[in-house]
């Protein structure tokens, strides 16, 4: 070697001149490499990232921003250190391999950021709501990890590849075992993407793991909800085809949110409707129509069947219930908040020791949580104050105002 040579020459003694040429050739390497390691992170990178600026193309302001060639440029010195392996010859082996095997280990982690940035690519387009595929990069990332490895230790040990390979194969038991969670993730997430039962943006419930809110991220191990409260939940891929869960994407998509609430009403408060009571309900816009055509109705039901009028039990006749319930309808049939494409029903549920339930099934024509529970809020408002107009009650349990105020008729 020419630096053994020129020691030679100057009169070092030929004991040192071995170890001295050495750490000459050392340093000299190690300026080299980061000599072209500063060449290639202060003028070919910002020329990279002066380049991708500029284009109009967003995917190479990803992989400039996720440091993908930033991982590459680590190659270069790296390869230098390889390159000069020779002048090393007791140790050229050696060199070579653990170079090499920092080569592959540098790409390995250059292939994970490339992948982060397919899936950011891949995020910026609406089909990735529908069809998410960062479980499909971490099978490709956990694929690539495992042939790295593979690769590094076979050059380490100087063995083929194919004979690690065969010795994997033989411990196949062991491998699904450690990668279970993965393989069952792995097939979660085809059967929740060629089923479309999951999206990005959907809002789901599942109330064994505290979820319920929005989803934010599909990944091979776990699904990540936004709970409305702002926490975040983490669900195990697999869970949501194993286990059942409520998406409400269905409403979302249908543009209408129910309404499946009760109004109980006090049993002893129901009555027949009289003559003054009707004119009195046939003033009210929602009732005049129903009530004159009702009243017709009933009128030749009663004439025909020759029915004793003066006696009210004797043919058919209106009651306020049944006229409550017919306005609600009315009311709901003409509210702008209330959606007329789809179902809307005003029911008696079966009576029970806390009175008769009225129950009002609709939709709202707006799905946002804040505008539905302001739109039920309101319909809710103004039927409990109407109640009395119709000489009904409203069903409460006694309180100790009610108490109070009995003890002190008693008292009077």
């Amino acid at each position: 070697m020419w630096i053994e040579h020129l020691l030679v020459t100057h009169g070092v003694h030929e004991r040192v001149v071995w170890y001295l040429s050495n750490v000459i050739a050392v340093m000299i390497v190690l300026i080299i490499s980061l000599i072209v390691d500063l060449i290639v992170r202060k003028v070919l990178l910002r020329y990279i990232k002066s380049y991708a600026a500029k284009t109009k193309a967003k995917w190479d302001d990803v992989l400039v921003e996720k440091k993908v060639f930033e991982r590459l440029a680590r190659i270069v010195p790296i390869g230098i250190i390889h390159a000069f392996a020779p002048v090393f010859p007791a140790y050229e082996v050696w060199i070579q391999r653990i170079a090499f095997s920092f080569i592959v280990f540098i790409v390995l982690l250059a292939i994970n950021r490339f992948l982060d940035a397919m899936n950011t690519i891949y995020l910026k387009y609406e089909i990735s709501k529908i069809r998410p595929i960062k479980g499909y990069l971490q099978v490709v990332e956990i694929i690539a990890y495992v042939i790295g490895t593979i690769v590094i230790v076979s050059v380490l040990i100087d063995r083929s590849p194919w004979i690690l390979l065969s010795g994997i194969g033989a411990a196949t038991a062991v491998l699904l075992l450690i990668f279970q969670n993965s393989i069952l993730g792995l097939v979660a997430s085809i059967q929740i993407s060629s089923n479309n039962m999951l999206q990005i943006g959907d809002w789901i419930e599942m109330p064994k793991y505290g979820a319920d809110g929005d989803v934010l991220e599909i990944s091979l191990h776990t699904v990540k909800v936004q709970n409305f409260d702002k926490t975040i939940t983490t669900i195990p891929t697999h869970a949501l085809i194993s286990e059942s869960f409520k998406n409400w994407r269905g409403m979302q998509e249908a543009g209408g949110r129910r309404i499946k609430r009760a109004v109980y009403i006090d049993v002893t408060s129901i009555k027949f409707c009289d003559e003054a009571m009707l004119e009195r309900f046939e003033k009210i816009e929602y009732l005049k129509a129903y009530l004159q055509n009702k009243r017709k109705e009933i009128a030749a039901y009663n004439k025909i069947y020759d029915v004793n009028d003066p006696h009210i039990v004797n043919g058919r006749h209106l009651t306020n219930i049944g006229t409550f319930r017919m306005y609600i309808e009315n009311y709901l049939r003409h509210h702008p908040k209330v959606s007329q494409d789809m179902i809307h029903i005003v029911r008696q549920l079966p009576p029970s020791e806390n009175g008769l339930p009225i129950e009002i099934y609709a939709f709202t024509s707006e799905i946002a949580w804040e505008n539905y529970e302001s739109i039920q809020a309101d319909l809710f408002d103004h039927i409990l104050a109407i109640v009395p107009e119709f000489d009904l009650r409203i069903y409460q349990r006694p309180t100790g105002h009610d108490f109070s105020s009995f003890k002190k008729v008693i008292q009077d």
